[in-house]
């Protein structure tokens, strides 16, 4: 169990400094990606989209973007225009 934490905190660690995220990661809720939406690869600092996958939103960014976190725990920026209410 130990490593699997370490493991977790690193890759926590990474997108605290990719992302200049200052304090606690803490998930607000969780949003779906529509089953509609058009998937994309992702890349740069945007999450891969995969239709109908349920994200933890870690921040309301702006009117466009939405911080999440899938649940490989890779961190990223999804467009709000994809993002479902559970």
């Amino acid at each position: 169990v130990a490593l699997k934490e370490s493991k977790k905190e690193k890759l926590d660690r990474e997108f605290q400094k990719k992302f200049k995220f200052e304090g606690s990661i803490n998930v607000l809720t969780q949003m779906m990606v529509d089953p509609a939406a058009v998937e994309k690869r992702g890349g740069g600092k945007n999450l891969p989209l995969r239709r109908g996958e349920i994200l933890d939103v870690i921040q309301f960014t702006n009117e466009e973007q939405i911080l999440c976190r899938n649940s490989q725990r890779r961190y990223g920026y999804v467009p709000r225009a994809v993002m479902l209410h559970l």
